[in-house]
Parts: C-alpha cells; sequence; structure tokens
C-alpha cells in the first residue's frame, strides 16, 4: 500500500506539472547551453564591401547560437580579415576560431563586375570561415549555393540548414577540431567557359 501511495503521488505530480507548466518534468529541466563563440573581423583592408559585410555578418548573427562575430578593435589581432582585390573571391575554409588560426576573406571585384551581388559574395564568403562549402547546384535560397543560381539571385541570408551546420561546427567538442592547415576556397563566380571540340 505505502508503495501505491508513492507512485500516486509521483503521478500527481507529473500530471500537476504538465498542466500548471505545459511541459513534463523532463522537458522543464534546464537546458545546457553551449559557450559561444565569439570571431572578430577586420575590415581594414574592405575598401568599398563594408557595408556589404556589416549586411552579411548581421545576417549570419541573425541565424547563429553558437558562434557570433564582433568587429575587431584596433587594439587587437582579428581572428580573420576582409580583403577587397581585383580577383575572384577567395576564403580561408574554416571552421576558424580565435587566437588559433587567422582567416582571410578576399571579395574579389571581378564577380562584381560579372554582375553578382555584394552582399550575398561577403556573406557567402563568411560562410566558407563558419567550415561550410559550396553547393553550387543548390537554389537560390541556400547561401551556399554561391553563383549557382545566377546574377538575379541576391539572397544573403543563410538558410536553416546552413545556419545548423556552422553551429555544429563550433558545438562543446567541436571545438577540438581545429585545422592547423590552411585551405583556400577559391569562388570563381563565373560560367564555366565551354571545352573546345576535339
Amino acid at each position: 500500500m505505502i508503495k501505491r501511495t508513492a507512485a500516486a503521488a509521483a503521478l500527481t505530480t507529473a500530471v500537476l506539472a504538465v498542466i500548471t507548466t505545459g511541459t513534463t518534468p523532463a522537458q522543464a529541466a534546464p537546458r545546457t547551453t553551449t559557450a559561444v563563440v565569439t570571431l572578430t573581423y577586420s575590415v581594414s583592408q574592405a575598401g568599398q564591401w563594408a557595408g556589404a559585410i556589416a549586411q552579411g555578418v548581421q545576417n549570419w548573427n541573425a541565424a547563429l547560437h553558437n558562434v557570433r562575430f564582433q568587429q575587431a578593435t584596433s587594439s587587437a589581432p582579428a581572428d580573420f580579415v576582409y580583403k577587397a582585390t581585383t580577383g575572384w573571391p577567395q576564403t580561408t575554409l574554416g571552421p576558424v576560431f580565435p587566437g588559433r588560426n587567422r582567416g582571410q576573406v578576399q571579395l574579389g571585384q571581378e564577380a562584381v563586375a560579372e554582375g553578382y551581388d555584394m552582399t550575398r559574395i561577403a556573406a557567402h564568403e563568411t560562410g566558407h570561415i563558419l567550415g561550410l562549402l559550396d553547393d553550387y547546384s543548390g537554389p537560390c535560397t541556400e547561401l551556399m549555393s554561391g553563383h549557382g543560381p545566377g546574377t538575379s539571385c541576391t539572397n544573403a541570408v543563410p538558410d536553416a540548414a546552413e545556419a545548423a551546420q556552422a553551429d555544429r561546427n563550433y558545438a562543446v567538442g567541436a571545438a577540438a577540431f581545429r585545422p592547423d592547415h590552411e585551405q583556400v576556397v577559391i569562388d570563381i563566380w563565373a560560367a564555366p567557359a565551354s571545352a573546345p571540340a576535339r
């Protein structure tokens, strides 16, 4: 009888928790949070790209939970730098982590000359810093589809799957994977030239 009374009391407590909070006791347990990784960046060499970078970074910050971008102060070295260049966009492939490996985003003017949107380029290249790869066959709604959808695509916002992958790259445990090598992704945002007939 004592066991039945204890079981009934436990069941009553569980039912009351559901009624009063709308959650089960297991759901009401405090959620563990991941420490947010802050990546600092510099725009001192970005020239006319500053506005596009600011919007691209804002778009990523709105979508991410485990990592945030913050502009570096002049007294501290940045985790990565944006540079305006005359060539094609290219970026250090991350994930880049603070104090370990420095990254670089080269924002190439040739892509703009081809008609591609500056904010989309800046946000796309920032995705590489987070460790995301290109998916040129993807739709315009995928930021990492890059130049694949053509010059009419101006979407500069990562989709949910891209944001989730970036968050996984910076989750607890993922921080142990910090590449010691530097790999660069070169995005040639132009239609591939036709191969000559043989």
